[in-house]
């Protein structure tokens, strides 16, 4: 298995073929546009491709899988769900492409699964993946082109904010960086996992004082994290850094308004 594994390695350069599960999502459909230098079979639950009994027989160099449940809320609700399609779909995953090399999502969640049954997924998830795998622990992505309607960035930038979590800190990071910190991990034999982030935590009411919005003031609950920060320190040693800062670019989608 190792040998096979490191041979994709050697092939990087050549055209690769790919398996991206969550083609359609939002950080796929991002991240698809930055391979077109390479075969790309897609897979996403939209085009009725459900993981947990589709047709997994493809033979690819790459598995890149970033298919699930998202959110914390609505993970509350349906446990089972996340359950599910976090755990048991990405099992099946795993188990099926034994010895090919697999990069998979996470989420800075994971640092603390029992707030909620979203993280603990993501945790679990953790400690299934194979040893050679490359596990991707997200912090906050945003964008404001494709991005949920619902997210914070996209309603901060429409001044649709009715409230915040004082006491909540996020690492913000732009989409663009994070296909670019994904594309530099697939250049490179980085089995693991990696903080995808910053490493810079900003509170919440900062950025809404920088769009000068009014809003109501809450304190957060123990179901999701107070502060979530990125130790991109495994990332910067390889050489990969961010690129965008969050109120630059809010400052450039802030003046497109004005």
């Amino acid at each position: 298995m190792g040998k096979q594994i490191r041979k994709s390695y050697r092939q990087w350069g050549r055209r690769l073929k790919i398996l991206l599960t969550g083609s359609k999502g939002f950080l796929g459909s991002h991240l698809v546009k930055k391979l077109t230098a390479h075969q790309v079979y897609c897979i996403d639950r939209s085009d009725g491709q459900d993981l947990l009994t589709c047709d997994l027989n493809y033979d690819v160099d790459l598995v890149i899988h970033l298919a699930g449940e998202s959110g914390i809320a609505k993970s509350l609700d349906h446990p089972e769900l996340y359950w599910e399609n976090n755990v048991i779909a990405t099992k099946r995953l795993f188990d099926h492409f034994k010895g090919t090399r697999i990069m998979y999502a996470s989420s800075s969640t994971a640092k603390e699964p029992n707030r909620n049954p979203y993280a603990m997924t993501k945790y679990t998830l953790e400690r299934l993946a194979p040893q050679t795998s490359t596990g991707l622990r997200f912090c906050t992505i945003y964008s404001n082109s494709q991005q949920r309607p619902n997210m914070f960035v996209p309603r901060l930038l429409r001044k649709e904010i009715e409230y915040i979590h004082t006491n909540h800190k996020r690492d913000f990071i732009h989409i663009d960086d994070v296909c670019n910190a994904i594309t530099f991990l697939m250049n490179r034999d980085a089995p693991g996992v990696y903080d995808i982030g910053t490493g810079i935590s900003t509170p919440l009411k900062q950025i809404t004082d920088f769009f000068d919005i009014e809003c109501e003031e809450r304190i957060g609950g123990e179901n999701e994290r107070l502060c979530n920060k990125a130790d991109i320190s495994k990332l910067t040693d390889l050489g990969w850094t961010p690129q965008i800062n969050l109120f630059e670019y809010l400052k450039s989608q802030k003046d497109l308004t004005l």
